[in-house]
């Protein structure tokens, strides 16, 4: 009887919208309404699919394993969770900064896999994208969820390929192209790797705890070119800037007393790139932490987990969650030790609709004695309430 379930959520999807459409004041608001209730409902709709189904088999993340590509830049839909992130500063033809995410995720979720539905939604596709702007104050930002049904979403495997609807992160010909469409900007930017990849962890095996199955595979790509355009408020403008681009996929990503973590991934002017990060537990405490650093001569260095540190320097509050943020870090990595200076405070992203997550994504300078040395972002999750993954 699960199809009637849905065809009454679906049912009473038509009539809110009716009443939607009756109380906006524009047609513009109707629209961000009909856009929320239709996330909450697809949700809603998925969570009655895979009650009391038996959870399919995941496979394990394990050492020793090698990453082949192009194969490895495309999607592992076995793995229970995946997602292609990058972030990145953009230069408007004024010289005004303006930072940027763009994050695809694919979720394989607890559903039987035997349904021959085409309506069963055996695989999650959501998105996220945001741009930061400092004239403005606050985060831009929109997000899509929809399952991997009718060509309406999807990742591919065998080369990077995912999307939603007109929302896409696409590599052909060894670089990578995205578009956005969004009620309040729009992206339409190319991503050209100016190095080789790098390999996070051990060759690609990323410990993201201190027992073997908390891990993911996880790869990275620094110091990209990006050109092409931002849309605000309808008019069109030219753009360039630098990019960091992450792909991690995993089983069990997070330990069970963990309740997030601090990453930040940093281009270095002088061409170097350094990652850290650290999982922290229940009572805000280092769980695990792990850094990379690559100088511009391609030498690599990885720090374990006795090496690497987070220090907030200054907190931020939202006015809208009363999450408390640490959105100025002092993060050591070996002989790196880095303040992280936010382009603005207020980069707090709520994906409650999509992901189910609230963090905080920004924008940040990074000075080494007083003196800026790159530029990166940071990622704060758990903040909020703990991550579930």
């Amino acid at each position: 009887m699960l199809w009637r379930r849905g065809i009454t959520l679906l049912g009473s999807r038509s009539l809110a919208t009716q009443s939607l459409w009756g109380h906006a004041r524009n047609r513009e608001q109707a629209r961000s309404y009909m856009q929320r209730w239709g996330l909450a409902v697809t949700l809603s709709f998925i969570m009655t699919l895979i009650a009391n189904t038996a959870p399919p088999v995941y496979p394990k993340v394990t050492p020793k394993h090698t990453l082949q590509f192009p194969r490895d830049y495309g999607a592992h839909p076995d793995y229970r969770t995946e997602w292609w992130y990058v972030t990145g500063w953009l230069k408007t033809k004024d010289g005004k900064s303006v930072g940027f995410q763009v994050t695809f995720f694919r979720s394989r979720i607890n559903i039987d896999e035997a349904n021959p539905s085409a309506f069963a939604p055996k695989q999650l596709i959501f998105a996220h994208a945001a741009i930061s702007d400092p004239t403005i104050g606050r985060l831009l930002h929109d997000q899509r969820v929809a399952r991997n049904a009718f060509n309406m979403a999807g990742a591919k495997e065998g080369d990077t390929d995912t999307w939603i609807n007109d929302w896409r992160l696409l590599r052909r010909d060894g670089k990578y192209n995205t578009q956005i469409h969004s009620r309040e900007f729009g992206l339409q930017l190319s991503f050209t790797p100016t190095q080789p990849l790098l390999p996070q962890g051990d060759q690609g095996f990323s410990k993201k705890g201190p027992h073997p199955e908390q891990a993911s595979y996880y790869y990275s790509e620094p110091q990209l070119r990006v050109t092409g355009a931002l849309t605000r408020n309808g008019t069109q403008e030219e753009v360039q800037g630098g990019a960091w681009l992450d792909h991690e996929w995993s089983t069990a990503y997070l330990a069970a007393d963990a309740t997030g973590w601090d990453w930040t991934g940093v281009n270095l002017d002088d061409g170097g790139a350094l990652m850290a990060f650290q999982i922290r537990d229940k009572n805000g405490a280092p769980l695990w932490a792990s850094g990379t650093y690559r100088d511009r001569d391609g030498k690599l260095t990885r720090y374990d987990p006795s090496t690497v540190r987070f220090e907030p320097l200054r907190h931020w509050t939202s006015s809208r969650t009363n999450a408390r943020y640490p959105v100025a870090m002092r993060v050591q990595a070996g002989q790196w030790m880095l303040d992280l200076d936010p382009l603005m405070d207020d980069q707090e992203l709520d994906s409650r609709a999509s992901t189910g997550a609230v963090y905080w994504e920004g924008a940040v300078t990074a000075l080494r004695d007083g003196k800026p040395v790159g530029r990166g972002y940071l990622e704060l999750t758990g903040y909020f309430k703990p991550l579930k993954m």
